[in-house]
């Protein structure tokens, strides 16, 4: 078979069988046709089969024997790797010390393999060797090398030296590769030119008297396109910019670095340096004085408001501020220098060249940076009047100059140690009002992507993949379908092997053969999924043997993670096709997350909460936890983004619930008086002073932040008080979207009597874990799917506008990232709590049960009777138009509350409440006070 890559992830895959291998089959089932078709033409198809089947068995590979040497290769690399890891350990503790050692093993073993080939290398080109190994490295080290060949040894030693002490920083090894190729093609080529450059016919040795082969190979070309003359300042170039590769110097930072060395070598003092700088500068400043004025960009006075100004800063500030980051933050009145510029370019060099991706934009705003401080310092700025000292900005002020950001570069971004500047203290968050009741200077830093575990990188192909290609491909063939396995995307968890079908082949067929494909490849998990979306096969998902951890810090890293600043988005895991999910909660806009126990639906749980606290301070987003088990979410009690303590009281959590619908109803309150339909829009209209309270109101309007509530087992609610529950999701599920208010449900049991119909229409996203039965699936995705998941975090994902769900790999977080999480937000701001979310509860008891559905009945039946003073079933059966059975029980409420006296045979029943006190009781039928 031929190998095919496939357009989506470059993955080998086998190739459908060609025509020309099925021609022998069919002629030799010719011989055993001819007399069928003589006799009787219904018998062809009997014989046909064992001649196929038999072929089909004659292609099987023999099984090859055991290797005897295998026991000794593993015990040779046993050895090897155990004496690498012993050496690479004492050079590292010599030169980056004990905090190092965590990486360092995998690049111990070629680190030595470098060492013994520059030892070997050196005792061939220094010490003459004699012999096989000798004579081996004259012909390949100074054949390729030339006269140069004296220095492989020492390259060798310094890259081996280099892996041993910086194993944790693979970054610029690309770098550096790229750059001493450069430079080793430069250096000789000219080489090659200085020795006269000598042509083929002077033979090897000449060559090897000059620059080698590979001096060679790089001047004879250009020698003899454009002569010498321009062949040597080439490769002269080519030199510069091998070495300024190397050390990540840009041509502009070379007098710059000269002066450093000097400095470093003792040719020059620090004041001489100095005073060159000031030099330079200077000159620079008369420049720009000559150059012609630019508009300025920055300005201590007032200014008139500018529309277009505005929209690009609310654009770039994004809910009124930028984002905060654990990382250091550059200081945005201090321009990067070339240099700076210089190593974040280097290192998206590096990126792009060990993981074969574009760089990253972050050299794009670096350099934009410099560029835009050169900018604004063009201009002059007029001097002020003297001042003994500069006065504090008024508080009046601020709202003209809240654009100002967006005037200058991004530079907040967190760069990965190239700025080479003193970490910025954090920002203090703006005071909040009632939202959030937060008072004083309170400063919050984001946790760093540190306190989250990397994983290893994921693999694209197996031993055991091929081997379930070959037994799909078995089962085809035995059971005569013309199909054939065109590739494969690897995930974490399962494998999705692509089918395509042959002409007149129905799909039906390969889904028919279901339990015979879950018999071949040894696996009672097999889902089918006819046709992929997107593409023109069958799609035949198997659980792979050796699965994958998906890490939520490897999610987060994302650059996309990294570029979007939604404090709502949060990581899921990872698809089937190796990508990672995102989704953002606020486009959900509300979530059903379910599963059997142990399928990894507190997990998910888990990385939900700890994604939007490493990505949301608490005046962005904050949360209502609910939690009827008690165990499952107590790690997070007392992190700043709560606004009520973790509720593990049932009841309580019905009265929190109806608290939600009470704030949804406030802001909705506000959105309708200043006319916006989204609290994104009257956030921004707010910080942008647009919206003003009325005159003579004491209220001061502040940004709503974002309500995430999460309810850990629906279940449990539903049993304690269904009514109310319920209602109170439908009410939120429907119309919190545009309030900011965003519900995630999880269950365990998925069953319609919690997730009820009503439920189910008003959460379009849902994410099901594995199920026990096929009715919960259907309840969860309203399709079949989830009773074939394995477990452990395999999950079928379906946001909302999606037609099929997507299978992926549930991010995992463990406990002690967690924790740590936990208490970098505790250290950050101490929790402010509201105190009406469920002091309902306290207030109102619940409706008595023998009142049931007739609440509305028995209000007026009292009413009736007390304003009449007339206690008569019939009356009731008159004025509110129901049976005499209707009407007997609502008397019989009535007389248990005390409301009527006994009945007295055909006579009306006393009344026992005066006129005036209709009020309270009406309170007390329907719970709303004590009595």
């Amino acid at each position: 078979m031929s190998a095919v890559v496939s357009p989506g992830n470059l993955t080998p895959m086998a190739s459908r069988p060609s025509a020309a291998k099925k021609q022998p089959a069919k002629k030799a089932a010719a011989p055993a046709k001819a007399p069928a078709k003589k006799a009787a033409a219904k018998k062809v198809p009997a014989k046909k089969a064992p001649a196929r089947k038999a072929v089909a068995r004659k292609a099987a590979p023999p099984r090859p024997a055991p290797s005897p040497t295998g026991g000794v290769y593993r015990v040779v690399r046993a050895l090897w790797l155990g004496l690498a890891h012993a050496v690479g350990a004492v050079f590292r503790g010599i030169g980056q010390g004990a905090r190092n050692l965590d990486p360092a093993h995998r690049k111990d073993g070629v680190a030595l393999l470098l060492l013994g080939i520059a030892l070997i290398v050196a005792a061939g080109t220094w010490a003459d060797l004699r012999g096989p190994v000798g004579d081996l490295v004259e012909i390949l080290v100074t054949g390729a090398f030339g006269r140069l060949d004296l220095l492989v040894p020492i390259l060798l030693a310094v890259v081996a030296v280099r892996f041993i002490r910086h194993p944790e920083k693979p970054e610029a090894n690309g770098r550096i590769v790229i750059g001493l190729s450069a430079l080793v093609v430069g250096v000789l080529g000219q080489v090659h030119v200085a020795c006269g450059s000598p042509a083929r016919s002077a033979g090897m040795q000449g060559i090897r008297d000059a620059g080698g082969l590979i001096g060679w190979a790089a001047a004879t070309p250009l020698t003899y396109a454009m002569t010498e003359v321009l062949a040597v300042p080439l490769l002269v170039l080519l030199t510069i910019f091998g070495l300024l590769v190397v050390t990540a110097t840009p041509v502009n930072a070379i007098p710059q670095r000269l002066r450093r060395l000097g400095v470093v070598l003792g040719v020059l003092h620090d004041h001489e340096a100095d005073r060159f700088a000031a030099e330079e500068e200077a000159y620079e400043e008369q420049w720009r004085e000559a150059a012609p004025a630019r508009p300025r960009r920055r300005s201590g006075a007032p200014r008139a408001y500018d529309p277009e100004g505005a929209e690009a800063a609310a654009l770039a500030q994004r809910r009124g501020r930028p984002r905060r980051s654990a990382v250091p933050q550059p200081d945005p009145q201090r321009h990067p220098d070339a240099v700076d510029v210089a190593a974040a370019a280097a290192a998206a060099l590096d990126g792009a060249v060990l993981h074969g991706m574009p760089p990253s934009p972050l050299v794009a705003d670096l350099t934009q940076g410099v560029s835009a401080g050169e900018r604004e310092d063009t201009t002059p700025v007029p001097a002020p009047a003297p001042v003994p000292a500069p006065a504090p900005v008024p508080a009046a002020r601020p709202k003209q100059q809240k654009p100002e950001p967006a005037a200058v570069p991004d530079l907040t971004k967190p760069v990965p140690d190239l700025t080479k500047k003193a970490p910025e203290a954090p920002r203090d968050l703006p005071a909040r009002a009632e939202q959030l009741q937060l008072s004083g200077d309170i400063t919050y830093a984001l946790p760093s992507l540190d306190l989250l575990r990397r994983g290893g990188p994921g693999k694209a192909r197996s031993a055991a993949n091929d081997a379930v290609v070959a037994s799909l491909t078995q089962v085809f063939t035995e059971f005569k379908v013309d199909a054939a396995v065109t590739g494969f995307t690897r995930g974490p968890t399962v494998t999705r092997y692509e089918v395509e079908l042959g002409p007149a082949v129905k799909v039906e067929r390969i889904t028919a053969l279901t339990k015979n494909i879950a018999y071949a490849v040894a696996s009672p998990d097999v889902r089918i999924i006819s046709p992929i979306p997107g593409k023109s096969a069958v799609g035949i998902e198997i659980p792979n043997t050796d699965r994958e951890m998906v890490n939520l810090g490897d999610v987060l890293r994302l650059a996309e993670s990294a570029e979007d600043d939604d404090p709502m988005l949060v990581a899921f895991g990872k698809d089937v096709e190796g990508g990672y999910v995102m989704h953002s909660l606020a486009k959900m806009p509300h979530m059903l997350v379910a599963g059997a126990t142990g399928s990894g639906k507190s997990s998910c749980i888990n990385c939900l909460i700890t994604s939007v606290m490493m990505r949301a301070t608490p005046e962005d987003v904050r949360m209502i936890l609910v939690d009827p088990k008690r165990v499952e979410l107590t790690a997070y009690e007392g992190i700043p983004h709560l606004i009520t303590p973790i509720i593990t009281n049932p009841k309580r959590a019905a009265e929190a619930l109806q608290w939600v619908v009470r704030e949804m109803d406030l802001r909705y309150d506000d959105l309708a008086a200043y006319g916006y339909r989204h609290i994104d829009d009257f956030n921004r209209a707010v910080r942008e002073g647009k919206v003003e309270p009325p005159p003579g109101s004491e209220r001061e309007l502040q940004p709503y932040p974002y309500l995430l509530v999460i309810v850990d087992e629906l279940a449990d609610l539903m049993m304690v008080a269904p009514r109310d529950v319920e209602d109170a999701i439908v009410r939120i599920t429907q119309l919190a979207r545009a309030a900011g208010i965003h519900l995630v449900l999880a269950t365990q049991r998925p069953s319609v009597d919690v997730v009820t119909g009503l439920i189910k229409a008003n959460v379009p996203s849902r994410l099901a874990f594995a199920t026990s039965s096929l009715a919960d699936s259907r309840v969860i995705l309203d399709q079949p799917g989830a009773e074939k998941l394995i477990g452990k975090g395999d999950g079928l994902f379906l946001p909302m506008g999606a037609n099929k769900p997507t299978r992926m790999q549930g991010a995992f977080v463990t406990e002690e990232e967690v924790a740590a999480v936990v208490r970098h937000c505790k250290e950050q701001m101490a929790p402010v709590f509201r105190d009406d979310v469920t002091v309902g509860s306290k207030q109102k008891k619940e409706i008595d049960e023998d009142i049931g559905d007739d609440l509305d009945l028995l209000c007026q039946a009292a009413e009736l009777v007390v304003s009449t003073q007339f206690g008569s079933t019939s009356m009731l059966q008159r004025k509110l138009r129901v049976g005499f059975a209707k009407a007997g029980r609502l008397m019989d409420l009535m007389e248990s509350r005390n409301i009527v006296g006994p009945s007295e045979g055909s006579k009306a029943r006393d009344v026992l409440v005066k006129p005036d006190e209709l009020d309270g009781v009406l309170a007390m039928i329907r719970g709303e006070t004590e009595g």
